[in-house]
C-alpha cells in the first residue's frame, strides 16, 4: 500500500539521490546527474526518471532533503529552497514532508517559513541516524564535491554549525570531494618525480582525473564531464593531470603519473585530517568511537581512520545492520545516497 512506502529524496545541485523505503526496510537507493544550475528541467527530467523505476511508489509519502538552493540558478537560498519546494510538490503524487535538520519536519505549506532550517540540511539527517545507532564517534562524509565532518556524542548531533557558512568556518563543511574539485584548489604545490612545482590555477583537471587512475572511483559515481570534455580512460586522464604542471603525458611514463595521482590523494588527505582534527578538538570523541564512512568518497574515510588510529565504519552497516536482502551493491548504493536513504528511514520512524 502507498502508505506504507516513503521515498527519501536529496535534491543536490549536482546528483539528485533518492531511496525507496517499503514497510520500513530500505529497498533500493539510486543516483542520477542532475546540474541543477542548468535549470529546473534536469530535476524534471531526474523525477520522471525515478517514478519510472519505482512505480509503485505511486501516492507514497516524501521524506525531502535538498543543498541544490546553493546553484546559481537562484537568486538567493531562500529563492531556490521556495522554487526546489514547488517543483517538487508539482512532480510527486502523495505528501510531502520537508527536512528542518533538528527542528524536525515542514508540510510544504510552511517552506517560505522554515526555508533556513530546511537549507542544506541533508547532513544532519546522516549524522542523526548515525549517532542513533552508533552514540558516538564523527560521520565523515564524503562525496563528489564536498565532505562533511560532524561530531556524535550521547546518541546526538553534536554539531558547532547549522548552515553552510557557520560549518565552513568550523571546519565542519570542507568543499572538497572525489569528482568535481578542481584540482588547483586543492594545493598551490604538488611534488612530481621529488620535486615541488607550482601548480597551474586552471580548471585543467579534477579529484575524478587522480581517483579514476588510482583506481578508486567507481565509474556509476563518476558521472559528470571530464575538465576538458574529453575522454576518462587513462590516457586522457593522464593528459588532464600533466597540464596542471605544464607537461604533457608523453613527458613522463605511467608509473610516474600513478604516483603523481597519488601525490595529489596525499594532499588532499592532509587537508581532511587537518580540519577532522579540528573537529575532533572542539568535541572531544573517545579514542575507541568510530569514524563513519559515507559517500563515494568513503575510501578516503577508511584512510582518514588509518591516519589518526581509530576505527571506521560504513553508513551502511548502520542503514542495513545484517539484514540478508541488503546485498553488496544495494550496500554500495546506499554508501553514496546515505542521506536520500537516512531521511526516510527518519520519516519512518516519526510515522511509527
Amino acid at each position: 500500500m502507498p502508505e506504507r512506502v516513503v521515498v527519501g529524496w536529496d535534491i543536490g545541485g549536482a546528483h539528485v539521490k533518492a531511496s525507496l523505503v517499503e514497510r520500513g526496510v530500505l529497498r533500493d537507493v539510486a543516483q542520477w546527474a542532475c546540474p541543477l544550475w542548468q535549470g529546473l528541467d534536469r530535476l524534471h527530467a531526474v523525477l520522471a526518471e525515478a517514478q519510472a523505476r519505482w512505480p509503485q511508489a505511486s501516492g507514497a509519502a516524501h521524506a525531502i532533503t535538498m543543498t541544490g538552493e546553493m546553484v546559481d540558478l537562484f537568486e538567493h537560498r531562500e529563492a531556490g529552497v521556495v522554487a526546489l519546494a514547488g517543483a517538487l510538490g508539482t512532480a510527486l503524487r502523495g505528501p510531502l514532508h520537508f527536512y528542518a535538520g533538528e527542528r524536525g519536519w515542514c508540510a510544504p505549506a510552511d517552506v517560505a517559513a522554515q526555508w533556513q532550517a530546511i537549507a542544506s540540511a541533508n547532513w544532519w539527517a546522516t549524522a542523526a541516524l548515525a549517532a542513533q545507532a552508533i552514540g558516538e564517534g564523527v560521520l565523515v562524509d564524503i562525496g563528489s564535491t564536498t565532505t562533511d565532518l560532524i561530531a556524535l556524542q550521547g546518541g546526538a548531533v553534536r554539531a558547532q554549525g547549522r548552515s553552510d557558512a557557520a560549518r565552513l568556518q568550523s571546519g565542519e563543511l570542507v568543499y572538497q570531494g572525489v569528482v568535481r574539485t578542481p584540482l588547483c584548489a586543492l594545493a598551490p604545490r604538488v611534488v612530481f618525480r621529488g620535486r615541488a612545482s607550482n601548480v597551474m590555477n586552471e580548471f585543467f583537471a579534477t579529484t575524478a582525473d587522480v581517483y579514476r587512475l588510482t583506481g578508486e572511483l567507481d565509474p556509476a559515481h563518476d558521472l559528470h564531464p571530464a575538465a576538458d570534455g574529453g575522454a576518462k580512460d587513462a590516457a586522457a586522464t593522464r593528459r588532464r593531470l600533466a597540464r596542471m604542471i605544464g607537461l604533457d603525458a608523453r613527458d613522463a611514463d605511467e608509473s610516474d603519473w600513478l604516483a603523481f595521482a597519488n601525490a595529489w590523494r596525499e594532499l588532499q588527505l592532509d587537508e581532511l585530517q587537518g580540519q577532522l582534527e579540528r573537529v575532533l578538538l572542539a568535541a572531544p570523541i573517545a579514542a575507541s568511537a568510530p569514524l563513519v564512512a559515507a559517500g563515494c568518497g568513503d575510501f578516503l574515510a577508511e584512510a582518514l581512520a588509518r591516519r589518526i588510529g581509530r576505527p571506521c565504519r560504513s553508513v551502511a552497516s548502520l542503514l542495513f545492520g545484517d539484514l540478508p536482502q541488503a546485498d553488496a551493491a544495494l550496500r554500495r548504493r546506499a554508501q553514496v545516497g546515505a542521506p536520500s536513504a537516512a531521511v526516510a528511514l527518519l520519516r519512518v520512524r516519526e510515522m511509527a
